[in-house]
């Protein structure tokens, strides 16, 4: 999950696109927290380009002072939500490449096929790739076919070939924008989805400030083109690219032939702003029908006399906020927001270990003891994944004095029936946020909880698991139904329309290739070495390791099976692991291709003011 932007202003002459693009940053920092960016264009074709690690208040100062450095009358802006790949400066978006033309751009997606995208890059393009992002090497496939023109100008007809080209090339699900500087005419380059829609992208128009011509802006969400002024929505198709040349407006063709239609549902469960409408959706809309069919179904679950037992219904904060009055309204029993969230601590998806997730939970979450005391509650949530929060959550509810606690999830049970357990979401970026306080970016098919080897547990462990004393989830019918029935009245009809939901079932639209799987948990296991081994060394040092962390911050560590990271063995300091702290055994002098990668590294593309504090 990223967040996208694009805006191109019809008057050359004006400079503030970085001031609105860095606005709109703000009303999508929900889709990626990790990092984001700005790159503009000036007249003359000079791009300039602000990014870093961090929100959009770091990146841009809380005033929002750098934006003064980024004049122009286009750009593309980026939120970042990391999936393969690391958290270096250097990965943070927009990419750029200065041939052909000038490119910079910005990915939504993931690559299933990266592998053979580097090897042709290296072997036969000659093009370096500098990062373990795969949105690098998106970009410069794109280069490269732009680059087989040998033309000084390129057209919308090489463009558009060039398009062609690259989807025969890349694999997987994407939305993407670009901006082309070095032409005769400027371009909003390229605006494309891929060819089944799993990625949303919404295009808006609005009269320029000086009432001659059209402005243009594209975005993840529409709730950043509304909060901007822009009106007209139009949905970026599957297979879809716009085309925005300098002082003309847009025009779309068809890249690669529409193999369907499925967004991802779980934009509507819980990604999108609940204000958005997503190709033709109303978020709101369709989380107030989650809440009435789930309503039902605890119905079915729930004997009468369990239901008027029930004493006040409580949503878990915040995406659940939409649909529990739903539910309480179908049931006719009281509901009361029995949670304070506090909104100034880190999400718990970004703690590596197991108990400083538990902790998170209880920082981020403080349960009203006078909404709980003595009472039966049924709690309302979007999902159910590790069942981490879950567990603390109910655990909290009984602390304060609730003597019954029913728990009801808006989704249906998250399987991952393998081989492809990372699924579709993981190839389309998306994998590792599954829950609303994102129990862990990590999570491989044993941690889930309604996962066991294929097979469902019966609901009755999962209570159990969670200690609730039951729990209830959606049928997945139902859950699309939901959102099947909360299209806007003004859009256009999709009679193919259905969604990607292999994450609940198993049946995923992109066909994804078994080792890829294997191949994405090796790489963030990697990449999240360094990262556990100073938890562990940390969580050591205040006294509050548990068994696994003194074994990781005394031995070291290491990937084992499925990416996961383990204590490493004396057998694996033999190989060359990860190093233990001091007083462990001696270790033998390491390669310098062993040694431990730079925790940071900044991006070598352009100036990039984002890179240092001034």
């Amino acid at each position: 999950m990223c967040g996208i932007l694009a805006l191109i202003q019809a008057n050359a002459r004006d400079t503030s696109v970085a001031t609105e693009l860095h606005e709109a940053l703000y009303f999508l920092q929900h889709r990626g927290q990790d990092a984001c960016g700005i790159a503009t264009c000036a007249s003359g074709g000079k791009i300039y380009q602000c990014k870093g690690n961090g929100l959009a208040s770091k990146v841009f100062r809380e005033d929002g002072s750098r934006v003064a450095d980024l004049p122009g009358y286009m750009g593309i802006g980026h939120l970042r939500y990391p999936t393969a790949g690391t958290s270096a400066n250097a990965e943070a978006q927009p990419f750029y490449v200065n041939s052909p033309y000038g490119i910079c751009f910005a990915h939504n997606g993931n690559l299933i096929n990266a592998t053979a995208l580097k090897r042709f890059l290296d072997f036969e393009a000659h093009r370096h790739i500098n990062t373990e992002s795969d949105s690098e090497l998106m970009l410069n496939i794109f280069a490269n076919e732009l680059n087989e023109t040998g033309k000084a100008r390129v057209n919308d007809k090489d463009i558009v070939e060039a398009l062609q080209r690259m989807y025969n090339r890349c694999v997987g699900g994407w939305a993407c924008t670009a901006m082309l500087a070095g032409q005769r005419y400027w371009f909003l380059g390229r605006i494309s989805s891929d060819s089944y829609g799993i990625r949303p992208l919404i295009m808006g128009s609005r009269p320029s400030d000086n009432g001659e011509g059209m402005d243009y802006m594209m975005a993840s969400e529409s709730v950043a083109l509304k909060q901007l002024g822009f009106t007209d929505f139009v949905d970026i198709l599957p297979g879809q690219a716009v085309i925005i040349r300098k002082g003309a407006g847009p025009v779309a063709y068809q890249i690669q032939e529409r193999k369907g239609y499925s967004p991802d549902i779980f934009e509507f469960c819980y990604f999108a702003r609940p204000d958005s409408v997503i190709d033709g959706i109303s978020v709101n809309a369709s989380r107030e029908n989650m809440g009435y069919r789930l309503a039902l179904k605890i119905k079915r679950i729930l004997t009468p006399a369990e239901i008027n037992a029930i004493d006040v219904i409580i949503p878990i904060p915040e995406t659940s906020n939409t649909s529990a009055p739903c539910v309480a309204a179908k049931l006719k029993r009281p509901i009361y927001q029995g949670f304070v969230k506090n909104r100034y601590v880190f999400r718990t998806f970004i703690m590596p270990g197991q108990q400083q997730r538990v902790r998170g939970v209880q920082r981020k979450l403080n349960a009203m003891d006078g909404k709980f005391a003595g009472k039966t509650v049924l709690l309302i949530d979007d999902s159910i994944v590790r069942g981490t929060t879950s567990r603390e959550i109910v655990t909290m509810s009984r602390a304060a004095g609730a003597k019954k606690v029913y728990f009801a999830s808006c989704a249906p049970p998250i399987t991952y029936k393998p081989p492809a357990y990372l699924c579709a979401r993981e190839v389309l970026n998306l994998s590792n946020a599954l829950h609303a306080d994102f129990e862990s970016s990590q999570a491989s098919p044993s941690e889930l909880i309604a996962h066991d080897k294929g097979a469902n547990r019966a609901l009755e462990d999962i209570a159990k698991r969670i200690g609730a004393d039951k729990v209830i989830f959606q049928d997945l019918e139902d859950l699309k139904a939901s959102c099947s029935e909360a299209v806007v009245s003004k859009s256009t009809p999709r009679e193919e329309r259905d969604f990607e939901v292999g994450v609940f079932c198993g049946n995923y639209v992109t066909p994804v290739d078994e080792g890829y799987f294997q191949h994405i948990e090796e790489v963030r296991g990697e990449t999240r070495k360094m990262k556990v081994l100073e938890k562990a060394r940390e969580a050591v040092a205040n006294g509050w390791a548990d068994q696994e962390e003194l074994e990781i911050a005394t031995k070291g560590i290491k990937v084992a099976e499925k990416g996961k990271l383990v204590p490493a063995s004396d057998e694996d300091k033999k190989g060359g692991g990860y190093p233990a702290v001091n007083g462990g055994e001696k270790r033998r002098k390491r390669s310098r291709e062993e040694k431990s990668p730079p925790k940071d590294q900044m991006d070598i593309s352009l100036h990039n003011y984002g890179d240092f504090e001034r």
